[in-house]
């Protein structure tokens, strides 16, 4: 099969390289750009999220390269991410291409057609080539993880900016080509060293900002404007709520994490599809765990995050946690974001000072 998917910040690797293992011809999809968010919107339903329009840009982008397989996923549910494939396979048609569209469910509400699609992808691969493959690139993601939160907690503290960020670059390259087990678990030492070496400042005071929100948003560096970094520069140790072996752990394999769960239960008690409840929860889990504030992100229009921000203002008060929700389409533009973040910075800044003094 000649195959592409959609770009998802650094899973990008891990898709290219499983796939490449099952003698799979790849064809990468570029890192999203202005052209790929371009081509998505010209072809999209007005109506449609972001994620949905740079998904359709970056395919639009890689089909006239002879793509016949379309590998994607999404969820079931009140979240309209479980339409993707459907809408996207048409739009795709009704433009001259023809490629097929394997398109996963969640394996524990479709068993019988998530295993079909793998048997699919399989292709002449033994079961016991297919586990070995998946085991070596679960291995790869994790060290992906690993280098990617190694630079988040290190960022703020750099003393001299970009050097965090061009250490972590390294170690993803790093760990993009190593194949085998021992040689990825190498690579993903060889990246914490990277981060080592980078000179810091560790007794400088730092805020701590937890991210939480939609997951493509979350993920990809294109859509949120490079978030991470740019949180990093103004002073803030990062977490984001989703990573992507923890969502395979909890929502691909597992209904969602018992713990989230428990802490959203007596603002939201019942799931509301995509992402929604596990925002509430995560922003009770970033204020218990002495967290300055949280940063909700989410597509325009996506119902799930409507919802959970509905809540944010009494969560807010009663947590005493700040909460800034950033809602994101095609015409947001990063001059826009960075000034709400700085504003926000400011806010945490004070809150914290004052904090202190009341302390003292």
């Amino acid at each position: 099969m000649k195959t592409t998917y959609a770009h998802m910040g650094t899973s990008s690797i891990v898709f290219q390289s499983l796939l490449e293992d099952l003698g799979h011809e790849v064809i990468v999809p570029p890192q999203p750009t202005k052209k790929t968010l371009s081509l998505g919107t010209q072809y999209s339903p007005e109506f449609a999220c972001i994620p949905f329009k740079i998904v359709l840009g970056n395919y639009l982008e890689t089909l006239p390269k002879g793509v016949d397989t379309i590998v994607s996923g999404g969820g079931k549910g009140p979240c309209r991410a479980g339409y993707y494939g459907e809408l996207h396979i048409r739009i795709i048609r009704d433009l001259g291409y023809d490629p097929e569209m394997i398109f996963f469910w969640p394996p524990l509400k479709t068993p019988i057609d998530f295993m079909k699609k793998v048997k699919r992808l399989k292709g002449n691969n033994s079961w016991k080539a297919l586990w070995h493959y998946l085991k070596i690139n679960w291995e790869k993601l994790k060290a992906l993880d690993d280098v990617e939160l190694g630079a988040h907690q290190l960022r703020p503290r750099e003393l001299k900016r970009g050097e965090a960020t061009r250490a972590m670059e390294k170690g993803l390259k790093y760990i993009k080509e190593a194949r085998t087990m021992s040689e990825i678990l190498e690579a993903r030492e060889s990246g914490l060293r990277e981060l080592a070496k980078v000179a810091q400042n560790p007794n400088r005071e730092v805020l701590k900002i937890g991210i939480i929100g939609e997951i493509y948003v979350q993920l990809e560096p294109f859509v949120n404007f490079t978030i991470e970094e740019t949180l990093g520069n103004m002073g803030a140790v990062v977490r984001r709520s989703i990573f992507l072996t923890q969502f395979m752990r909890d929502d691909v394999f597992a209904t969602g994490s018992k713990d989230i769960k428990k802490l959203a239960a007596p603002y939201l008690s019942q799931k509301i599809g995509g992402h929604g409840q596990n925002s509430i929860g995560e922003t009770v889990h970033y204020a218990a765990q002495g967290y300055d504030g949280v940063i909700q992100l989410a597509p325009f229009t996506c119902i799930p995050e409507i919802v959970a921000k509905s809540i944010m203002p009494k969560l807010s008060r009663d947590l005493d946690i700040p909460v800034l929700t950033l809602f994101i389409d095609e015409q947001t533009g990063k001059t826009g974001v960075e000034t709400r973040l700085e504003a926000f910075i400011d806010l945490l800044w004070q809150k914290k000072r004052q904090g202190q003094k009341e302390v003292v």
